[in-house]
C-alpha cells in the first residue's frame, strides 16, 4: 500500500520538548533523524545493538561499514575509547565540537555492530546545540551515520530525510538547515603518521597546520575489502540524477 509523504512523515521542531522526546525514543530503542552542524544524521543508543541494527535496516546499508559514534562532552570519549595519542588530542582541542571525526582503539563496551567488527572506532563530537542536548538528554552516546539511504547523498534539512526514508524512521527533529553541508573529515595516527580516511567539512591544510612535523597522509582505507571509516567505498554519496556525456551537443 502506498502512502503519501504528507500521511507518514514524523518531523517535529527541535523545541526542548521534542528533544526530550526524541531523547526518550533513543533510550527505549528506538531511531531519531536529527541535525548536526554537517548533515543530519539517522541516531540510536550506541549500546543498543538492536536499535543499531535498525539503522542498516533503513539505511540498506552493509554491515561491514562502521559507523560514527557521536558524544556531547569529552568524558564520554574516555567511555569509548582505550587510548588518545597526544596528536589526536591536539586535533581534538582545535576542532571539537566540530566536524572532525577521530579513530581510536575501542573498549569492549562498544558493540561490533557499531564498529563493524573493528578494533577502533569513530568518534565525533557535533557543533549543534540540538545534538548536543539530544545526546545530553538521552544519556549515551548516539551512533549516527548520515540520514540517507546507503550511496545516497547526504541530507542537509529534515525534509530532506523525510524524502529518502519516510516512515521508517521513529521521529525527524527539525533544526533547520545544517551549516556545513558535507561529512566531517575522519582521521587516524598509526605509525607515527596522520591518515585522513575522508575529506570533509575541516581541510587537510588546516589539519597540518595543528599536527606540525607528523605526516598527513591522504588516501582510501579498505583492508581486504572492508573500509576502516565510513565514506571508503567507490560509489558514496552519489546524486540519483543520471549524468550524460555528450561529445557535441548539436546532436543533444
Amino acid at each position: 500500500m502506498q502512502h503519501t509523504l504528507k500521511s507518514w512523515v514524523n518531523i517535529v521542531p527541535a523545541s526542548e520538548e521534542n528533544i526530550l522526546k526524541a531523547a526518550r525514543i533513543i533510550r527505549e530503542g528506538g531511531v531519531v533523524a536529527f541535525p548536526t552542524e554537517t548533515v543530519y544524521g539517522l541516531g540510536a543508543n550506541t549500546y543498543d545493538e538492536r536499535a543499531v541494527a535498525r539503522i542498516f535496516e533503513i539505511k540498506e546499508r552493509p554491515r561491514f561499514d562502521p559507523l560514527i559514534v557521536h558524544i556531547a562532552e569529552r568524558n564520554m570519549l574516555k567511555e569509548l575509547v582505550a587510548e588518545i595519542p597526544s596528536v589526536i588530542e591536539n586535533l581534538i582541542s582545535r576542532f571539537w565540537p566540530g566536524p572532525l571525526t577521530v579513530v581510536l582503539p575501542k573498549k569492549k563496551t562498544v558493540p561490533g555492530i557499531v564498529t563493524a567488527g573493528l578494533n577502533t572506532v569513530a568518534v565525533r563530537m557535533p557543533a549543534h546545540q540540538v545534538a548536543i542536548a539530544l545526546i545530553k538528554k538521552a544519556e549515551v552516546p548516539i551512533a549516527a551515520p548520515s540520514a540517507n539511504k546507503f550511496s545516497r547523498l547526504s541530507p542537509t534539512t529534515a525534509h530532506h530525510v523525510a524524502r529518502q526514508l519516510n516512515g521508517e524512521v521513529d521521529l525527524i527533529l527539525d533544526g533547520g538547515k545544517c551549516d556545513v553541508g558535507v561529512e566531517s573529515t575522519i582521521v587516524q595516527f598509526k605509525e607515527g603518521k596522520l591518515w585522513i580516511l575522508r575529506h570533509g567539512g575541516i581541510t587537510a591544510e588546516e589539519i597540518a597546520e595543528v599536527v606540525g612535523d607528523v605526516p598527513v597522509i591522504h588516501g582510501r582505507a579498505i583492508i581486504e575489502g572492508k573500509p576502516l571509516s565510513p565514506g571508503q567505498l567507490p560509489v558514496h554519496y552519489a546524486p540519483s540524477t543520471p549524468l550524460v556525456v555528450c561529445k557535441d551537443i548539436r546532436s543533444v
